[in-house]
């Protein structure tokens, strides 16, 4: 009785629910604003405005503002920028196990609500953004429009190259952390761009392996759904082995950052390459997910210790 009383109520709205609390409140806003995602895009964003202050010969402690301005902004638009996806996909997120409890699926939380919460959360991140400099602003905005308009309103229901496209919004984080210090072209937060942008493609596609027939049932054209297990193993591969050149454009963060981010590209690289020997492609792709979660954690975090003074 007590279990499916617990069910009944998570159908209810929050502001209709006998015993709703600020813990309630805040799990059904954390799944619409997708707190995990915010989360690992923070660290990325702090690596990229920690590098630029490293570089450009500034003190930490003397620019906290900056620091607080960018990652409030930066969370504000990862988060609103979700919110506007749930509102988008709340037709086909009931058709796959890991979304078909989001609160614009079970309605806890009112559609139009969710939708309205991204666009506030997106203007306040922008002028937080603002507060910092306009180049942050805008790099902000393009991850914004890119995820929004062209992936999740245009190639997430069409074109296998989704995942790509996606990737783009992703790899804008760590842009916009260092904007935020120095808005002039450098070739450190370029890389940090093709890191994340060619990291995404195989961490990506391994959740699209491992949740294959929920992307078939919702009708989304992942490449594993339209061109097999085989084609998908390929492309990860290759995306890898693409990482592999990046870290010696960052040279300047030393000996052993180069060390650590060459042992991971390689490593990584060698797992994707026993893929094509293993017969159960869903458990290589299990290992490839958790490997690219572990592998953007240390990489960024190293960035960031080999760079303390």
């Amino acid at each position: 009785m007590a279990n499916l009383k617990a069910a009944q109520e998570t159908t209810i709205p929050l502001e209709e629910r006998p015993h709703a609390n600020i813990k309630s409140v805040w799990k059904e806003i954390s799944a619409v604003i997708k707190i995990g995602i915010v989360h690992s895009n923070l660290i990325t964003t702090f690596t990229g405005l920690w590098l630029a202050l490293h570089f450009m010969g500034e003190k930490f402690l003397e620019n906290l503002h900056v620091v607080f301005f960018t990652l409030f902004g930066s969370a504000l638009i990862i988060a609103g920028s979700c919110s506007v996806n749930n509102y988008i996909d709340r037709d086909i997120d009931h058709l796959m196990e890991r979304t078909k409890n989001r609160p614009t699926v079970t309605g806890t939380i009112e559609p139009k609500r969710v939708l309205w919460l991204g666009i506030i959360l997106i203007t306040v991140g922008t002028l937080s953004l603002l507060m910092t400099t306009v180049a942050a602003a805008i790099f902000g905005l393009i991850g914004v429009v890119t995820y929004v308009f062209l992936y999740t309103m245009w190639t997430k229901r069409n074109y296998t190259l989704n995942t790509v496209v996606g990737s783009i919004a992703g790899a804008i984080p760590p842009v916009i952390g260092w904007a935020a210090v120095d808005p002039h072209f450098h070739v450190v937060p370029f890389i940090l761009f093709l890191l994340m942008f060619l990291w995404q493609p195989p961490h990506f596609l391994a959740l699209a392996m491992k949740r294959c027939e929920e992307y078939r049932a919702a009708g989304i054209p992942m490449l594993p759904v339209v061109h097999g297990f085989a084609m998908t193993k390929r492309q990860m591969v290759i995306w890898v082995a693409c990482l592999l050149p990046l870290p010696f454009y960052l040279f300047s963060l030393g000996t052993p950052f180069l060390t650590i981010a060459t042992l991971l590209n390689v490593g990584w690289l060698i797992l994707g390459l026993y893929g094509f020997k293993m017969k159960d492609d869903v458990k290589w792709a299990k290992w490839m997910f958790v490997y690219s979660l572990n592998y953007l954690t240390i990489l960024f975090v190293a960035m960031v210790i080999v760079t303390i003074d």
